[in-house]
This record gives structure tokens, C-alpha cells and sequence, in this order.
């Protein structure tokens, strides 16, 4: 039977992790060992991160949305009520923006509901 040389396969693993690595300090973006340990906690801090980061924008849009209704007589949870309830199919997104940059048209989205 032929001889069989193994190190390319391993090399190759290894490289392709040691890619992900650009950026790190000291030997985590060196040494194979070091640097997969800290890949996962690395992947594992993102993955949360991204989760955490669309939880904080909406807290933000409530935020912007609540400031802005209370200016013109009404809280956050009777506007999207209301807006529920006349149908009106608008996401917290977009009202937030509205409330933020063109506080006109929020204004009139605003009557509408209360009329």
C-alpha cells in the first residue's frame, strides 16, 4: 500500500480558521489552539450581539414614537392601539423616523386616528 501524507487536509483546516482571526492580539491570531478557543467566544458574542442590537433599535423607535405622541395628547400604548384598530399598516420603523424627521406628517397620521 502507498504512503499517505496527511498534513494538507490539516493544514488546510487550520488556515481557513486562521482566517477569521485577522484583527486579534498576542498568539490568538497565530496559534491554532488560541485561536479556536477564542473564534468561540467570538461567534458566540455575535450571535448574541445581533440578537441584542435589533432588541435595542426597537426600544429606541418606542422611545422616539412615545415622545413625539405625547406631544400631541396621546401615549405609546393607546397610539398603537388605535392604529391597530383603524388598520393603519405602518411599522414602528417607519413612525419612529416620521416622529423623528417629518413631525408634520406624524401630526396627520395622529389626527387620522383620532378623528
Amino acid at each position: 500500500m502507498a504512503r499517505v501524507k496527511r498534513g494538507i487536509m490539516a493544514n488546510k483546516r487550520r488556515k481557513n480558521l486562521l482566517k477569521y482571526t485577522k484583527g486579534f492580539r498576542y498568539g490568538r491570531k497565530t496559534k491554532y489552539h488560541l485561536a479556536k478557543e477564542a473564534l468561540l467566544h467570538a461567534w458566540t458574542h455575535a450571535f448574541r450581539d445581533r440578537k441584542r442590537k435589533k432588541r435595542e433599535k426597537r426600544q429606541l423607535w418606542d422611545i422616539k414614537i412615545n415622545a413625539a405622541s405625547r406631544e400631541l395628547g396621546l401615549n405609546y400604548s393607546k397610539l398603537i392601539t388605535q392604529i391597530k384598530k383603524e388598520n393603519i399598516k405602518i411599522d414602528r420603523k417607519i413612525l419612529a423616523e416620521l416622529a423623528e424627521k417629518q413631525p408634520q406628517i406624524f401630526k396627520e397620521i395622529v389626527k387620522e386616528i383620532q378623528k
